[in-house]
Formats: structure tokens, C-alpha cells, sequence
């Protein structure tokens, strides 16, 4: 199928200058990785164009929807920055619009009364597959007289409302990623509109709620587009126009199979929990699936993405979930972050860890430098109440492998324990100090000042790798370098020195 032109993507079919486009999740306790960037898209082409974003929860199975499900995918997108402009619309409280739909599709002949019994169209179903034909619905009860029909539900006869798909010729659409697509109507069944216990189907609620609230560009999963055919005979049966519609690739997993659990977290929310700060993992989403323009830097403030975004930019290819990318977006918004915007994202992750800072010097602008000196080496908010621990309490426990790497050698704890004294004798207690007492020192004993560097840091921070020594010192403050050179020891189960 050919591309549509670019242009087509912006057109709004009802005649208005903003679009109108919605996000419609069924409640399903969380906000998943492809709603959300559905979501993401959705809210991104409206914020561009100045439109509106509806959010709308398909609601109408009630045993599968509750306020705590419902309000899992609300928090995901608070979590996300997704702010709404009308809604949340609830379908379970529209029920009685959608009943009136179908009355004026049935009074039009669009649709038909099917009493046809469970039992028996799975018989037909199975015998359709055995023979190697469609296991659609035959259109058995199409042929009974509305008169008969009428007066069968009048009896209170058991029944279905489906709609009469046209029995020749094609039903298509242009779509604003995959171009023209044609369904012969030979291949549709009649579909149900109303169950027999008067509950809607997807099909006719949300075409019906895309008509009355205006929705002028439905973009949603690609594995909707075997719906569209149906939803369009809908449209047109109901005299309303057409939305745009742009059906975007689906999310994979990296063995190239739908992103499932087994992938890891599918749950933004769980992305949360893992340290991930909401405008990286908003970045790397936007771009799962959706290429800006040639020569665009990938890191992309709300913004910038808001300028650029635009559904000739969705690819039809499926996109690869890649956790690797998504580690890396974190790190760089990590670093970017003002220490500001930081603090209150690591204090709730201090509260979840049962950390809190210890000592009496750990002000704000203590806080402040501290993360300012550590967020350049963060892969995500959780390294600030585990990696980086030693940092804000005096209970850490050291790297196993960094004790094994730069503390196997006993005859370090006396010379850290000599150090540390002359520490405490000096005067001065600077970065160049501090570099210079260690140096200097390293030189009298005859030893590599890496070897002291080295296990000073894993003494002082329990890991192997950190930022500059001498600054991390400073950042301690004199009293807990001291201490905890001397007892650099204890973090390799030995009694200090």
C-alpha cells in the first residue's frame, strides 16, 4: 500500500481548526507500555496542533472494571505528564446512548434481530473450519422479516442485534501511516451491536462515542485495523464522517515477539518503582515508533517533541522495546535534572529503602552538593538509596567485589588507619589538602598512590567506583573520613586496626 500524503494527517474531517483525538483504555488495574504510548501520541498531536485529548475508559464489562483499576491507569498517566482536557467519560454510564445507536440502526436496516443460540453457531463455526471455510457468522437470521423478528423479541425470545455488513464490493479507508486499506466485504461477518442482555460491543460503543464527541483522529494500536473496516461501515451507516485514522506499529519485545511480562516490566508504573524519571522514559516512548526530522537530537524535552511531532513521522514498522535505551535516556535526564527537581524523586526513594540521612550537616544544600556531585554517575533514582548510600548514612555495607579488588591486601588497614590521623591533624581540609596529605604520604611509605585511592574509596563508599576521591572527602567532611578510614577493616570483616 502506498503512503497517503503527509498532509492528509492534518486535515480535520469535521471542519475545525484543532483536532479532537482520544485515548480510550479498558481498565485493567495499570497503564501498560503500548497504552501509554498511544497515550503519548495522542496527547503529542493535540498538544501540537492546540487540540483537545478526551480520555474516555471503556468501561461497560463490569467485572473488570473497578475504581482501583480505573485509577491504575489515571496514575500512570499523571506518573507520565499526560494531562486530559475532557473526561474521564465513562462508557458504563453511557449505556443507555448506545442502546438508542442501535435502535436507529435497526429502524434503518443496518442491523437485525439474530436468535440464533450459542451452541449452535459454535457447531457451524467448527464445521467451518473442519471444511476449510471462514468460522464467520452465515447470516442465518438476516433472512427473517423485521414483522417476525419484532414480534419474536416481543415474546421475549432471546436475542442479538448485528449489523448487516453489504454482502458485495469492499469497505477501505486511508490511513495516515499505512496508506489505503481495503477489506473486501466478503471477508466481514455480521457483527454483533448489542448482546443479548442489551450490553453494547466495542464496535458500537466506540463508534458511537467517537460521533458524539467529535473525535477527529483515531490513533491507536496497529492490531485495531482488522476493526476499522467494521467501525467505518459504522460511520457511514450512522450518516457521520469519517475520523482520520493512523494505526501505529506495535511494541516488541527484543526476540521480536509482542512485549509481554516475560520482557520485564510492561506497567509504567513498574518503570517507576525501577528508578526511571517520567520525561526519560516519555522520551525514549515517543520515539517507539515515531522518527522526528533528519538531524534532531534524541534526548527531546516536552517542547521540543510537542514542535516536531506529527503522524507522517510513524513508522509502519513494529518498534523494538529496548531496555539498554531506556537505561541511557534515564541516565542523561538524571544528569540534566537541576539537584532541585531531583531531591524529592530520591527522598521517596529513601523513604521506600527506610533511609534516612544521619548526619546533623545533611541540610538541603548539603543534599544539594551531594546529589549534584553523584547524578553524573546514576543510572537511575533507586542508585541514590543503594549504590550511593554511604553517601547519606553511616549504615552501608560495602561492594563484596570492590572489597575483593581493592581491600584483599591486610597490611592497607594500618596505612588507612595512618592516614586517616594525619587527616585529622591537618588544619586544612580541601580537596588539593586532601589530594596532597594522600600523595605525599603514598611517597614516605613507598606505595602506588592508586593503591591507596583506590581502597580509601571502597573505605569511604563501599563501592569501587565513584567520583573524585578528594571531592567525596570533602563532601563527608573531615569526622566521617576519618572514622571511616580507620575502620576500613570492618567493611572486609576484619577488626579495625
Amino acid at each position: 500500500m502506498a503512503n497517503i500524503p503527509a498532509t492528509h494527517s492534518y486535515q480535520n474531517p469535521l471542519g475545525t481548526l484543532a483536532p479532537r483525538v482520544r485515548f480510550a483504555p479498558s481498565p485493567t488495574g495499570y497503564l501498560h507500555v503500548g497504552g501509554a504510548r498511544t497515550a503519548l501520541f495522542n496527547w503529542l498531536y493535540a498538544r501540537h496542533f492546540g487540540g483537545k485529548l478526551v480520555l474516555r475508559i471503556e468501561d461497560t464489562d463490569a467485572q473488570r472494571s473497578t475504581e482501583e483499576m480505573v485509577e491504575g491507569i489515571l496514575q500512570g498517566m499523571r506518573w507520565l505528564g499526560l494531562d486530559w482536557d475532557e473526561g474521564p467519560y465513562f462508557q458504563s454510564k453511557r449505556l443507555e446512548m448506545y442502546q438508542d445507536a442501535a435502535a436507529r440502526l435497526l429502524q434503518t436496516g443496518h442491523a437485525y434481530y439474530c436468535f440464533c443460540a450459542k451452541e449452535e453457531l459454535e457447531k457451524r463455526r467448527a464445521i467451518a473450519t473442519a471444511e476449510g471455510r471462514a468460522p464467520k457468522y452465515e447470516g442465518t437470521c438476516r433472512k427473517i422479516p423485521q414483522e417476525e423478528a419484532a414480534r419474536r423479541r416481543a415474546a421475549g425470545e432471546t436475542a442479538v442485534l448485528r449489523f448487516a455488513v453489504p454482502q458485495s464490493g469492499s469497505t477501505g479507508f486511508d490511513d495516515a501511516v499505512f496508506g489505503r486499506v481495503e477489506f473486501s466485504n466478503s471477508e466481514l461477518e455480521d457483527f454483533v451491536l448489542l448482546r443479548s442482555d442489551g450490553g453494547p460491543t466495542y464496535h458500537l460503543s466506540v463508534v458511537t462515542d467517537d460521533v458524539d464527541m467529535k473525535i477527529s483522529h483515531v490513533v491507536r494500536g496497529a492490531d485495531h485495523i482488522s476493526n476499522t473496516p467494521k467501525q467505518v461501515l459504522l460511520y457511514q451507516a450512522m450518516s457521520a464522517p469519517l475520523p482520520v485514522f493512523a494505526h501505529v506499529p506495535l511494541i516488541l519485545g527484543p526476540d521480536k515477539t509482542r512485549l509481554s511480562k516475560r520482557h520485564g516490566a510492561t506497567s509504567v508504573m513498574a518503570y517507576r518503582e525501577e528508578g526511571i524519571v517520567p520525561e526519560g522514559f516519555r522520551n525514549f516512548l515517543a520515539l517507539l515508533g515515531w522518527t522526528p526530522a533528519e538531524g534532531t537530537p534524541e534526548v527531546m524535552g516536552d517542547a521540543e517533541l510537542i514542535r516536531l511531532f506529527g503522524l507522517e513521522g510513524i513508522s509502519r514498522s513494529n518498534a523494538v522495546f529496548d531496555r539498554a535505551k531506556l537505561d541511557w535516556f534515564n541516565t542523561e535526564y538524571i544528569r540534566n535534572y537541576p539537584a532541585e527537581k531531583l531531591l524529592p524523586l530520591i527522598k521517596e526513594e529513601w523513604e521506600k529503602a527506610g533511609l534516612k540521612p544521619q548526619a546533623a550537616d545533611h541540610s538541603d544544600d548539603w543534599l544539594l552538593a551531594a546529589i549534584n556531585l553523584l547524578k553524573t554517575r546514576a543510572r537511575s533514582l533507586k542508585d541514590f538509596a543503594h549504590s550511593f548510600r554511604a553517601y547519606f548514612t553511616d549504615d552501608f555495607s560495602a561492594d563484596p567485589a570492590a572489597v575483593a579488588k581493592f581491600l584483599k591486601d591486610e597490611t592497607l588497614f594500618p596505612q588507612l588507619a595512618e592516614l586517616a590521623e594525619l587527616y585529622a591533624l591537618s588544619p586544612e581540609f580541601t580537596e588539593a589538602s586532601a589530594e596532597k596529605i594522600l600523595r605525599d604520604f603514598a611517597a614516605g611509605k613507598n606505595l602506588k598512590a592508586g593503591t591507596l585511592i583506590n581502597a580509601s574509596r571502597v573505605a569511604l563508599t563501599g563501592q569501587g567506583v565513584a567520583p573524585s576521591l578528594f571531592a567525596v572527602m570533602v563532601l563527608l567532611g573531615k569526622t566521617r573520613t576519618v572514622d571511616r578510614l580507620k575502620t576500613a577493616g570492618s567493611l572486609a570483616g576484619r577488626a579495625p586496626a
